[in-house]
């Protein structure tokens, strides 16, 4: 049921007061304001100018687009994840809700892979794919952050230092043993390649500050600060899984199968040993450790 006009400008008057505005100016604004139109609104022509082509090659076109939806679903993640992440108090609705929705996001991105593992022609890719070295979709901050803002930082570190870091480690020495870190440098040498000097040149800073952030208000911290009969919730307790089996394995190894098919044993533009560097055996990227039973946690990734 609609609102009387008295009653609307009532609360008009109520909101600009609030915030110590005169209601008449803005009404009058209204005036000559322009309605609003589906291009002002979502801006497909700023959206659509932003596909640059490199090469001349057209399947070329398909690569970027993919990768730039990928960005944009990205955001949708983050934008999910930072609003549990800010509140004080997260109801169990509140949070399997986010995390059903966030879900939906990696399931799309998931089953998208077809688009690049079906659609594009193999010549095309191994000509225009020499274009784009050093950078590398690794290079993506937005995917780190989500990482960040998803667990603990020491479920991020790589499965081989993890026993020497804990909670009182400077967040400068454990960004350099993320079990990305094994992407771009020579652990022999500690040598970084340019795929992640080029990578940390533009977002290290931006990162340390993310890690220091997310510390305490990480999905996996802000689901242990539930009440103990709310964490036990099975529809919250099933989302977690969920979340947590659909990033770590089932997106991972969509990515790694559709690599496979045009990369075979070839590195990656970055130059990563990518076959290890993705499989999730061998790093064993968790979220929610304690969801899982020992047997899963000992044969998580051995199913695929």
């Amino acid at each position: 049921m609609k609102e009387s006009t008295e009653l609307l400008h009532k609360r008009i008057e109520e909101k600009f007061k609030a915030m110590d505005q005169n209601p008449d100016v803005h009404l009058e604004g209204l005036i000559w304001a322009q309605p609003i139109t589906y291009w002002d609104y979502i801006l497909p022509d700023a959206l659509l100018s932003l596909q640059i082509q490199r090469t001349t090659q057209p399947d070329e076109m398909v690569f970027i687009m993919y990768h730039q939806i990928n960005e944009l679903l990205f955001k949708m993640i983050l934008w999910e994840i930072d609003q549990v992440s800010r509140l004080q108090e997260v109801s169990a609705d509140f949070f399997t809700e986010k995390l059903s929705r966030i879900s939906r996001y990696f399931d799309m991105l998931s089953s998208s892979f077809s688009i690049m593992g079906d659609g594009m022609e193999k010549e095309q890719y191994m000509k225009f794919r020499n274009t784009l070295t050093p950078a590398s979709g690794f290079q993506s901050a937005q995917y780190r952050m989500i990482e960040f803002s998803s667990t603990e930082l020491i479920n991020l570190i790589d499965n081989r230092f993890r026993a020497t870091i804990d909670r009182n480690t400077p967040y400068e020495h454990a960004f350099e043993h993320l079990y990305w870190q094994a992407a771009g440098k020579d652990h022999t040498t500690g040598k970084k390649n340019a795929l992640l000097s080029n990578f940390e040149k533009r977002y290290k800073q931006l990162f340390l500050d993310k890690m220091e952030y997310y510390n305490q208000t990480n999905l996996w911290t802000r689901f242990k600060q539930l009440p103990e009969a709310v964490r036990k919730n099975p529809a919250l307790i099933k989302a977690m899984r969920h979340y947590d089996y659909t990033v770590n394995i089932t997106w991972v190894m969509a990515h790694y199968n559709a690599a496979g098919k045009y990369l075979g044993n070839a590195e990656a533009t970055g130059g990563s040993d990518w076959r290890k560097y993705m499989l999730p055996k061998y790093q064993k990227r968790i979220f929610f450790p304690d969801l899982w039973s020992k047997e899963e946690l000992e044969n998580w990734g051995n199913d695929v």
